[in-house]
């Protein structure tokens, strides 16, 4: 199970979250009350394990923009978060290392979400960082055969439910797992991880000697650009 933690806003909390377990970490871009600025991103990338799949956070912003912080930041992957198009989407994907699309829960453009061309597909609620609970039903409109990432109101107390009904590629948190907006809550980080590892053993059982197609850490030398 991919386990994504976002809203990171300061060094400790991306250090914490990668000793505990995570997979990778949101750098929110966009306007939020958990947004940071780039410079303070890449000073934060260069200080994390290379094995983390770091991901800026941008939405309705304009690609060359997007390339070019996410290069700057020496970020691994861009997650667009707004109406980017399929155009913009592949525009991007082929400037930077990968992809994350997201789309709300129900979105009609969620059944063409592999058109895009993106690596990831995330499914959210229609306020993403708000912390509300979406009805996980509206995820199966999604293709198959696509690497799902499941946002949108997770906390260590139901994401092991959301993960048994949704079967997702991975699960991603922000709000759940915050004393504040921008600061993690150790305990609830931790509880996280370990719930969404527990809810699916046959993926939290992998070592690195497995070949998992899924894993994100090799994507560029496993071709997927």
């Amino acid at each position: 199970m991919f386990i994504k933690i976002c809203g990171i806003t300061n060094a400790d909390d991306a250090l914490l979250a990668t000793a505990l377990g995570a997979d990778g970490l949101g750098f929110i871009m966009a306007p939020s009350s958990r947004q940071i600025a780039p410079p303070r991103v890449e000073e934060i990338v260069r200080r994390l394990p290379s094995g983390v799949l770091t991901v800026g956070v941008f939405k309705d912003e304009a690609p060359s923009r997007v390339i070019e912080i996410v290069n700057r930041c020496g970020l691994k992957a861009a997650q667009l978060s707004g109406r980017e198009n399929m155009e913009d989407t592949r525009l991007i994907r082929e400037s930077v290392p990968a992809v994350i699309k997201a789309f709300p829960g129900g979105s009609p453009a969620l059944s063409v979400a592999d058109r895009y061309g993106a690596d990831i597909v995330m499914v959210d609620s229609d306020t993403p960082g708000s912390g509300r609970v979406f009805d996980w039903s509206l995820a199966e409109g999604a293709p198959g055969g696509i690497r799902l990432l499941m946002a949108g109101g997770l906390t260590p107390e139901n994401v092991a439910t959301a993960i048994a009904k949704v079967r997702p590629w991975g699960v991603d948190v922000a709000t759940g797992v915050e004393m504040s907006p921008g600061r993690k809550d150790p305990a609830r980080l931790r509880a996280f991880i370990n719930a969404a590892r527990e809810a699916d053993p046959e993926r939290g059982e992998a070592t690195d000697s497995e070949s998992d197609e899924d894993s994100p850490y090799n994507w560029q030398e496993e071709g997927l650009r």
